[in-house]
């Protein structure tokens, strides 16, 4: 009977112990598909950073048809990727997005022009027909639309905006004489097509003054009031980036670990290479802590909207250094 007693009570302390070691479980929702853009975070799963943090972190891809702010708001992820201007005009909408960590220091928007319109500069986009992303995407452009002076609604002191799929097609067919792109994506679908860098005309966002912060890290307002959940978060910022900076190191082999998580087999080792080396460009020199200035200057640009201003006023409580903070002080 003691012998029985003494097992019992091992085994009940083994259970208890492994219960305490458990994986904390993380779902990451990702903003678009699975591609280099989001490469830290597949990374650290290959490389078992998250499992060294004690997390066990399921990526779940995006789309075109997928809000990760509808998508955390409805429980289905702990943390999403997503650009600040949407992140910013949905707490104003009332879901109370936090931003917590900032792995992408620079933007990588463009529009990209045909040399052959003529567009040389900003001012000569007017009276022009634009393709503009939208679900989000479009708050950057309406904001530069905004500084530049020039309405979107088609008029003859202004630009038309043509709804633009996430392809580079109505450049190629020149239904737009310039069209939305990514340094890291679709700016090389054009190149793709046939079309010469010399023939193109880029305008970058980040030059024009009116970059907005881009694929950040974000979590609902009233979980980061756990501490349990900001630890959670920590280990899961600090094991992300160095998932990044991993594949800052070893680009071609990053690219690798991303097309073994593409469950679609639409990407390619070309595409995928050739976008981690722009990637890791604007990933370069953070370790994901949210600069303030950077932050400041994109609440300020969203709230030059003129007449249809992204955000209303100013946000409060949108963004919080407790999660980096502790991270810093993880080993």
């Amino acid at each position: 009977m003691r012998t029985t007693a003494i097992t019992t009570m091992t085994l009940a302390a083994l259970l208890a112990a492994g219960a305490a070691h458990a994986a904390d479980k993380v779902t990451l929702q990702l903003k678009w598909v699975t591609q280099a853009q989001f490469a830290g975070y597949y990374v650290a799963k290959d490389k078992g950073f998250y499992k060294e943090a004690n997390l066990d972190v399921a990526i779940k891809p995006g789309g075109p048809d997928l809000a990760p702010p509808q998508v955390i708001a409805g429980g289905g992820a702990d943390v999403i990727v997503e650009w600040m201007p949407a992140a910013l005009a949905a707490r104003e909408k009332g879901v109370p997005l936090v931003n917590i960590a900032q792995p992408f220091k620079r933007s990588g928007m463009m529009l990209t022009c045909r040399a052959e319109t003529g567009i040389k500069t900003p001012a000569d986009l007017k009276g022009r027909t634009l393709g503009v992303w939208f679900y989000g995407n479009e708050y950057p452009f309406l904001s530069w639309m905004s500084k530049l002076k020039l309405k979107t609604d088609g008029s003859a002191d202004g630009v038309k905006v043509l709804k633009q799929g996430f392809n580079v097609d109505p450049l190629i067919q020149k239904q737009a004489d310039c069209i939305s792109t990514m340094t890291y994506n679709e700016y090389w679908q054009v190149i793709d097509a046939g079309i010469k860098p010399e023939n193109l005309v880029v305008f970058k966002y980040e030059d024009q003054g009116v970059a907005t912060m881009e694929d950040g890290l974000y979590a609902l307002e009233a979980k980061l009031k756990d501490p349990a959940f900001v630890d959670t978060m920590a280990r899961f910022v600090k094991a992300s980036m160095k998932g990044w900076e991993w594949a800052r190191s070893n680009p071609k082999e990053a690219a690798k670990i991303v097309l073994d998580n593409d469950a679609t087999g639409a990407q390619t080792e070309k595409h995928q290479t050739r976008m981690m080396d722009e990637i890791n460009k604007l990933t370069a020199g953070t370790d994901g802590t949210l600069d303030t200035k950077d932050y400041e200057r994109t609440v300020q640009t969203l709230l030059s909207g003129g007449s249809d201003p992204v955000i209303s006023k100013a946000p409060t409580g949108a963004w919080t250094a407790a999660v980096t903070d502790k991270a810093k002080t993880l080993k």
